[in-house]
């Protein structure tokens, strides 16, 4: 007879390779075929919801691995909110609008300014949508179920409607205002950028130091030049004061026959940069002595008064400040309070205007730069000059940097609901908790919101202009230019003229003739997204939502713009909780990107490797700071994959011939290894469930890779298979193995379905026994308290000899002693507490330690030796024995098949 044909040998179907690259495209066939998501739905209808309110990405390009990555964790969430019973909707959403469809456009040779703007925009519409439809598949790839047939969409009509709604709702407020001040301008945009549209990269400046010549009877200051320093020469034509702080002490003193004003404290420095060998000071006065004294701007003539702020340090320069009122933040502010003009000689393409004067007149303000810097040279009023690098804005689209410039521009007012922001920033649940902070930062150090961009494709701003000018903001017409909208979509804005936008009978005071003009700019695309959250009550869904999940920038972002909207129109943050993740990088740190070759397309990773490999990637790695990728990590990645894989293999098929309706073994009687691992496993489960809950994806991998790698594969489906392999079919013993498999194999799969749902979908339908469809209708499995506190000290203390004899087994080998365990007999010596331990837990010494036999004593020390077994080899089991049958059995085994 040959032996090996008695022996219950593993076998399934599942395959050993995942070809999940393959396999993967038919499972979400399947899924959608099973209608896995509206089944969830259907069978968690009655129960708590659970809102994930979708950051809308923007809808250009193919996906890259931030967007896998931010999909993938808000996979995470659905599905195990949806396996815990909660019901779960999962509405996409896409931002649609804005400047890189318009350069998408121009690169395709479509010029804007030679069609009607409206038939402009119908080709960005349908670039757009073009855009939505490729993401869409991409997304659904990375395995995420959700609304795909029915997403929100910055474009569509019934979303404009909505928007124009919650802005009616600001205006109602009085948040909204159209000002002259300065704001972020972009040239190469030729539109007013928000503070979310800017980054900073390094950039080359020249900083100048001028003496401006005092215009005064005051002999203290009489023939005095004004120092003051500037990194931005173009805005010199623009300058209408200098700044001095009003606490600060300042020095008139001489230098070679000259007389000048600068902050006492920097006059060592000063002196230094400029070369001066020496100074004379001839009086100390304070900023508040200088207010409204008169200077002369050496390039135009102007006399213009020094005035008093705060905002002047003694940090850089000379602690006087130049003054530009149409060019700066602080300048507008103290500038208001002076009230003096704002003046801003640049057009939106960043050229200068004739009010720079003639010499500079046409430049581009770069360009000006140099020419500004000879001009002051020749009056001889230039003490330094120089190029330097420093941190400076750019446009995030264009990647050329802005300027601040004045220009009329709408306006949502942050100072009105400042502290209504601030109070529900603190209400809000912040993961990591510094989001708190820095958004808190952010709004305590914003006053406005420049909402209004100069560009075509865009919501309008629902304003009309009376005949003298005036701005109409009256909420009535902008609920019915809303319902226009709703019906027409908002490209009726620009196919009817401005009588036909207004309700019928619609006057004004202003406009004795009922003549209006429309207003053509379009919103900032943050108020298109920032306002995504009232799809919530027009979904069914309760506002706020549970969670909102996305990467740290949007900090600056959707979150903000979402927070003030929401505050705005509804009195409370659309979100309960916030979670962000970082960005991609490649190993050594750096951004990723195409011109560097580090990028990791994960389009390519899917079609190869599978998207289970990509989310395997994102529940490895610490999400919240930035995360790094390559084709080496996920080469580790993939041998992670293949662990669990083969562990789940290696469980099916030890219990392909066992019946859960049939041969179940109940926890208290499976005997007290099996009991171990159960509670083992509870403890894991816990672990697993309070990861989850805690949005700590990482740490549900860290949890279940040690549990398959030591405690099921190199322990317990080690030593076991010499019950499963060897005993009777429906042995008692194997059966409880088999049951503790089934338990275990069972959760497991349900526990790892958010991470990697084709595999465990895949493994789940060789699950023996009657189940769902899918292991994605499952629910995640209760934790049972199976406390037992001196089984578990007993393990406890016989895992200290089981590791000991590991190593002494390792010794024996390398010496040659023995090759196999089996070939191994143990002269074991224990303490008596070890001793108590392994006789509470009443099992087979030498079958858990694979050995085929261990003489057993009580010492003072733990103690191992190892000899070769000496005896006969059982022809089946392969244990050394003292004796054998005449068919070479041992009597186990003859026993056994005896009943054959």
């Amino acid at each position: 007879m040959n032996y090996k044909d008695t022996l219950h040998m593993p076998k399934t179907a599942f395959p050993m390779r995942g070809n999940l690259g393959q396999k993967e495209p038919d499972m979400q066939k399947d899924w959608d075929r099973l209608n896995l998501y509206e089944e969830n739905l259907k069978k968690n209808k009655d129960n708590e919801p659970f809102i994930l309110h979708d950051g809308p990405p923007y809808a250009n390009g193919d996906i890259h691995l931030g967007h896998a990555l931010n999909k993938i964790l808000k996979d995470f969430v659905l599905r195990y909110q949806t396996m815990k019973g909660r019901y779960t909707r999962y509405i996409p959403g896409w931002d649609t609008h804005g400047l890189p469809i318009e350069t998408a456009l121009a690169k395709k040779g479509i010029k804007r300014k030679e069609m009607e703007l409206y038939e402009y925009r119908e080709l960005c519409y349908k670039y757009a949508m073009e855009q939505v439809e490729r993401q869409k598949t991409q997304f659904k790839r990375l395995g995420v179920l959700g609304e795909w047939d029915h997403p929100y969409i910055t474009l569509t009509a019934d979303y404009e409607e909505r928007q124009i709604k919650v802005f009616a709702k600001m205006v109602e407020r009085g948040l909204i205002y159209k000002g002259l001040k300065p704001v972020y301008w972009s040239p190469s945009s030729e539109s007013a950028l928000a503070e979310a549209e800017i980054e900073y990269q390094d950039h080359t400046s020249t900083s100048i130091y001028v003496a401006f010549p005092s215009v005064t009877e005051n002999p203290l200051l009489k023939d005095a030049n004004y120092i003051i320093w500037t990194t931005t020469p173009w805005t010199i034509p623009a300058n209408l004061a200098i700044a001095a702080n009003p606490k600060m002490q300042y020095a008139i003193f001489m230098v070679n026959g000259k007389k000048y004003v600068a902050a006492q404290e920097l006059l060592e420095k000063l002196a230094s940069d400029f070369g001066w060998d020496g100074y004379e000071v001839l009086a100390v006065v304070t900023g508040k002595d200088l207010e409204l004294e008169k200077y002369l701007h050496p390039l135009y003539g102007r006399v213009s008064p020094v005035i008093l702020g705060d905002h002047v340090t003694a940090e850089d320069g000379s602690g006087l400040v130049h003054t530009a009122p149409g060019h700066g933040d602080d300048d507008y502010k103290i500038g208001r309070q002076y009230k003096l003009d704002i003046l801003s000689p640049v057009d939106n393409r960043g050229f200068m205007t004739e009010e720079a004067g003639s010499e500079f007149a046409g430049l581009f303000y770069e360009i000006a730069n140099d020419k500004i810097v000879e001009a002051l040279n020749r009056e001889g009023i230039i003490l330094k000059a120089q190029k330097f690098s420093h941190s400076y804005p750019h446009d995030w689209r264009t990647k050329k940097p802005v300027i601040f410039r004045a220009t009329p521009q709408w306006f949502a007012s942050i100072s009105k609901i400042k502290d209504e922001l601030l109070d529900e920033i603190k209400h809000v649940d912040w993961l990591p908790t510094w989001g708190e902070v820095r958004l808190s930062n952010m709004v305590t150090n914003r006053e406005d919101w420049v909402i209004s961009r100069q560009r075509a494709w865009g919501v309008p701003i629902p304003a009309f202009y009376a005949e003298n000018g005036d701005a109409i903001l009256d909420p009535k017409v902008i609920k019915h230019v809303a319902a226009l909208f709703g019906k027409h979509g908002s490209n009726v804005w620009y196919k009817w003229d401005a009588k036909d936008l207004l309700p019928e009978g619609f006057t004004h005071s202003s406009s004795p003739n009922n003549v209006f003009k429309k207003e053509m700019d379009i919103m900032d695309v943050w108020f298109d997204s920032g306002t995504s959250h009232q799809l919530m009550e027009t979904s069914g869904e309760s506002y706020p939502a549970d969670l909102y999940l996305e990467g740290s920038d949007q900090y600056r972002g959707w979150f903000n713009s979402s927070l003030i909207t929401g505050v705005a129109a509804f009195g409370k943050a659309p979100y309960k909780k916030v979670v962000s993740h970082g960005f991609t990088l490649d190993p050594q740190g750096r951004k990723m990107s195409k011109s560097l070759g580090n990028t990791v397309d994960p389009i390519k990773v899917m079609n190869q490797q599978g998207a289970d490999l990509l989310r395997l990637w994102v529940a490895s790695v610490d999400y919240q700071s930035d995360v790094k990728n390559s084709s080496d990590l996920m080469k580790q990645i993939s041998e992670s994959y293949r662990k669990i894989r083969n562990t789940v293999r290696f469980m099916l098929a030890n219990i392909s011939d066992f019946d859960p309706e049939q041969d179940y073994i109940g926890y208290s009687m499976r005997g007290n290894l099996n009991r171990v691992m159960t509670i083992k496993f509870e403890q894991l489960k816990r672990d697993i469930l309070k990861a989850y809950d805690d949005y700590q994806f990482d740490h549900v991998t860290r949890l279940v890779m040690p549990f398959m790698i030591n405690d099921l594969s190199a322990y317990y489906l080690d030593y076991t298979k010499d019950i499963l392999y060897i005993e009777d079919e429906k042995n008692f013993e194997r059966l409880s193995v088999q049951s503790t498999l089934y338990d275990l194999l069972k959760d497991l799969l349900i526990l790892l379905t958010p991470i990697m749902p084709h595999t465990t979908s895949e493994a789940y339908r060789y699950l023996p026994g009657s189940k769902e469809v899918d292991v994605y209708l499952e629910r995640m499995p209760e934790n049972y308290v199976h406390d037992n506190k001196p089984l578990m000290d007993a393990f406890e203390a016989f895992e200290t000899v089981r590791t000991v004899v590991l190593k002494a087994l390792e010794d024996a080998r390398a010496e040659k002693i023995i090759g196999k365990s089996l070939q191994a007999k143990l002269n074991l010596s224990v303490t008596k507490a070890q001793k108590d331990a392994i006789d509470y837990l009443d099992m087979k010494l030498h079958q858990v330690l694979i050995v085929s036999s261990v003489d057993l004593h009580v010492k003072d020390a733990l103690n191992v030796q190892v000899t070769k077994a000496e005896g006969h080899t059982c022809a089946r089991c392969w244990n050394v024995v003292d004796h054998v049958h005449d068919d070479e059995l041992c009597d186990r085994c003859h026993d056994i098949l005896k009943g054959v």
